[in-house]
């Protein structure tokens, strides 16, 4: 089940806290994701990532487009910290915006089972860094102004002392 995410208007203008997630989605495992080991392929991770992330973009709405439109993969950090399987399915897949530059973004994972407790240790912390391109032109691009506040609405507050 997916969360939509408010307008960041309406939320915490200032950015998330630090538990809180920008989007929250549910995603199946397939047997087909699963490895000879019996837990999830590291390859098939990245695609349930991917379909989470891809919820969550589509949920921007309109005037967001150009930036959904034109971001892509660069880098892909995926760190396990438990095992998962089938029967852990579905996942439930926190998202938040970890940081941002000039002409990239950081969406922040955490992945647990769908019957593991909200705040417990997530089973896997990830992260995908996605550059902005114009994509007639086929080079980078800055984030605009709106982009970029819409990226911090979504970013958690720093606490002091981490």
């Amino acid at each position: 089940m997916q969360n939509p995410p408010a307008t960041p208007a309406d939320e915490a203008p200032e950015g998330l806290g630090d538990d809180e997630y920008a989007f929250v989605a549910e995603v199946g495992v397939r047997w087909s994701d699963m490895d000879a080991f019996g837990h999830i392929n590291h390859a098939r991770m990245v695609t349930l990532m991917e379909e989470a992330r891809i919820a969550w973009l589509l949920s921007a709405g309109e005037e967001y487009q150009p930036l959904i439109t034109s971001a892509m993969i660069v880098h892909v950090d995926i760190r396990y910290q438990a095992q998962l399987r089938h029967e852990d399915s579905p996942l439930r897949i926190g998202m938040w915006i970890k940081g941002f530059r000039s002409v990239d973004f950081t969406i922040g994972y955490e992945i647990r089972s769908a019957h593991a407790e909200p705040g417990s240790r997530p089973a896997c912390v990830a992260a995908t860094q996605m550059a902005v391109v114009d994509v007639e032109k086929k080079t980078l691009r800055r984030l605009s102004a709106d982009e970029k506040a819409y990226l911090k609405a979504w970013s958690r507050r720093l606490v002091s002392g981490r």
